[in-house]
């Protein structure tokens, strides 16, 4: 099994259960433990486990998936500042990639009355959309429950039918060596993928997801311009060193 593989399989493991053990991990891959353990060490060295006696454990909650429910009242105001900041970046006429997630679903309401055309894989927009008579594309695929994304290879193969003036993508965890990263692999994908698609490339996430870092990279820092409701001056200055930052105005 590749160590790409191996990695992929730790990780879903942790997403499971708090804590893995080398036995259960060696059952599972059969691999040896010198192998186990070498993976181990190395998914630790990027901050993506804690070793412990026997085994590794989850070290941060940013590894651990919340629903769209438990997201959608968190850092309101947030999201409306930079829903609007992200706006301000639209033409009229537009054909944008939409991504699913609460933030970026603070931007429906200024999408309304400019003749923007949006393609997503956000079910929950899809309410939002036809109140403010959007027009709207939504890519086929799997649905993930859990969130509302639309994934998998049917979506992937979809977006390649496609070509964004702008992509607005959402994240879970921001890292300054890591970049934006996601829980799940699959909407690591999806998101990676219809950034590469746009024209021009911006990521949406509130000042929380400093500093953190998940499981599964979507994009490096200096893939698209990053949209933060606050920053603190000396943050700012290290992020503006690899990319774009618009900040909104408090």
């Amino acid at each position: 099994m590749l160590t790409a593989k191996r990695h992929a399989l730790i990780i879903e493991q942790l997403h499971k259960q708090a804590s893995v053990t080398i036995q259960e991990l060696v059952n599972l891959m059969d691999a040896s433990e010198s192998t186990i353990r070498r993976d181990l060490s190395e998914l630790e060295k990027k901050d993506l486990l804690k070793r412990v006696h026997g085994g590794a454990m989850r070290i941060n909650d940013t590894h651990a998936e919340p629903s769209y429910q438990e997201k959608v009242g968190q850092q309101t105001r947030e999201k409306q500042k930079i829903a609007q900041v992200a706006a301000d970046q639209l033409n009229d006429f537009d054909v944008i990639y939409l991504d699913a997630g609460t933030t970026t679903h603070a931007m429906i309401p200024y999408l309304k009355d400019r003749n923007i055309t949006v393609i997503t894989n956000g079910l929950m927009h899809l309410p939002e959309l036809e109140r403010y008579q959007i027009r709207t594309y939504l890519i086929g695929g799997q649905v993930k429950h859990k969130t509302g994304a639309i994934v998998g290879t049917v979506a992937l193969k979809q977006l390649n039918a496609y070509h964004f003036d702008a992509s607005f993508i959402g994240t879970n965890a921001i890292d300054e060596r890591f970049g934006y990263s996601t829980p799940d692999p699959e909407e690591a994908e999806i998101k990676h993928k219809a950034l590469l698609q746009g024209k021009r490339r911006f990521i949406l996430a509130d000042e929380t997801k400093l500093n953190t870092k998940s499981s599964y990279q979507i994009a490096t820092l200096n893939e698209a311009t990053f949209i933060v409701d606050k920053l603190s001056k000396s943050m700012r200055t290290r992020l503006e060193k690899q990319t774009t930052v618009k900040v909104a105005k408090s």
